[in-house]
């Protein structure tokens, strides 16, 4: 049986692994899909000192009160900054991390460092009556969508799940020095279907930091494939050594 511990990116929470959550269960697997704080069920402790610390905070929390080991840590977009510093600090504690088309940040960096074009969401909302509320990226027409959904009603379901996520999330820098979380085996998922302009993604290289090659899968969908291609995203995951 393996543990697996699903994070969520930013503006959603939990209940988007709602269609994944079962399929590893049925496969005889533990499964853990929090919100973190701000969202979800703990979307009354949203405010503006919630940050990227925060939800590090929330993932080495719900591994060490559930004392959980050899734990596959999955990363959704933002939250690949949130695992990464979370393996940072409990390297003993993760067997596996799966960047799931995810920020993928070097020691020191923060959003905007990995992902260029968040610090215009982070200039709006430093102008915005809140002074620090990111709302959602918006629908676009498709075969981009909401988060590359384009189904009405999965558009209607993750629209209403969505939330604004705190300029502090995307301010904070990961702290990646800790030797022993070199090696961690990692293991990429790029969702390679219609990209809105001004995202970008780095190259991977070849090598790990724990000197293997570097194993990258795709899939042929938008950015929430957890809901478009949940099957898919769940035999993946389920390939995983």
């Amino acid at each position: 049986m393996t543990t697996f511990l699903l994070v969520h990116g930013a503006w959603h929470n939990g209940r988007c692994w709602e269609r994944v959550v079962p399929l590893l269960e049925a496969a005889g697997h533990r499964v853990f899909a929090p919100s973190l704080t701000g969202f979800g069920d703990k979307a009354h402790l949203l405010g503006p000192e919630v940050g990227l610390d925060t939800h590090v905070d929330d993932v080495v929390g719900l591994i060490t009160e559930e004392n959980l080991s050899d734990v596959v840590l999955v990363g959704h977009s933002y939250a690949g900054l949130v695992i990464s510093s979370a393996a940072n600090r409990i390297s003993d504690r993760i067997a596996h991390l799966v960047h799931l088309d995810a920020m993928v940040p070097e020691d020191g960096e923060s959003a905007v460092d990995v992902q260029p074009m968040t610090r215009q969401l982070i200039e709006l909302a430093e102008k915005s009556e809140s002074g620090w509320r990111v709302p959602p990226m918006p629908e676009q027409p498709a075969p981009l969508g909401l988060f590359g959904v384009t189904d009405p009603d999965d558009v209607a379901w993750l629209r209403g799940m969505l939330s604004d996520q705190p300029v502090r999330c995307l301010q904070q820098p990961v702290r990646l020095d800790n030797p022993a979380a070199d090696a961690i085996p990692r293991t990429h998922i790029h969702n390679v279907g219609a990209t809105p302009t001004g995202i970008t993604r780095r190259p991977i290289p070849p090598i790990q930091p724990n000197g293997t090659a570097a194993q990258v899968w795709e899939l042929p969908t938008g950015h929430d494939c957890m809901i478009t291609m949940p099957g898919e995203l769940s035999e993946l995951l389920l390939k995983l050594p």
